[in-house]
């Protein structure tokens, strides 16, 4: 489900090399992501690998909250899934779950772009729930378009732009 009132674009193209594909229902190739203690850590705040259960549950409830994608690339003449992201006004997690192509600047990108979208959806602010102390690169990215800590968490914070 999109955003109420709003139709969810099937692809969100991001620059030449980067899009967003709509979740589809389709998510086996992203149980390997979430079978990495690192990542799962970095979004949970544990190192529990993810369930086929738990990682159901996970998209089935951002599926209902917004616009859920898969982050993809350009990989010869095809593109691949390397990562997933829920846009709402609320909240906005993402998750570059293929380690390859961590610290590229796409997560960077995709944030931008949902800045953008906000704006364009009339949305006068966007918040991250939490993004966990130890998690620096999320920090720095989110802190990079101005947004600012506005509450303690027990791990970390929650931003506000």
């Amino acid at each position: 489900m999109a955003i109420q009132g709003i139709e969810q674009p099937e692809i969100l193209q991001i620059d030449d090399l980067i899009r967003l594909r709509k979740y589809d229902g389709i998510y086996d190739f992203a149980f390997e992501w979430y079978q990495d203690e690192e990542t799962v850590y970095l979004v949970d705040g544990v190192r529990k690998p993810y369930s086929q259960e738990t990682l159901k549950c996970m998209y089935e409830y951002l599926n209902k909250q917004g616009e859920l994608y898969f982050i993809e690339v350009l990989v010869g003449e095809g593109y691949r899934p390397i990562g997933d992201v829920c846009f709402w006004k609320d909240v906005m997690p993402i998750v570059i779950g293929d380690r390859a192509y961590r610290g590229q600047g796409i997560g960077k990108k995709v944030v931008g772009f949902f800045i953008e979208r906000g704006k364009s959806l009339g949305y006068e602010t966007l918040r991250v729930n939490e993004i966990y102390d130890f998690n620096t690169a999320s920090r720095r990215c989110f802190e990079s378009f101005g947004f600012k800590a506005y509450e303690k968490t027990e791990k970390g914070s929650r931003y506000e732009l």
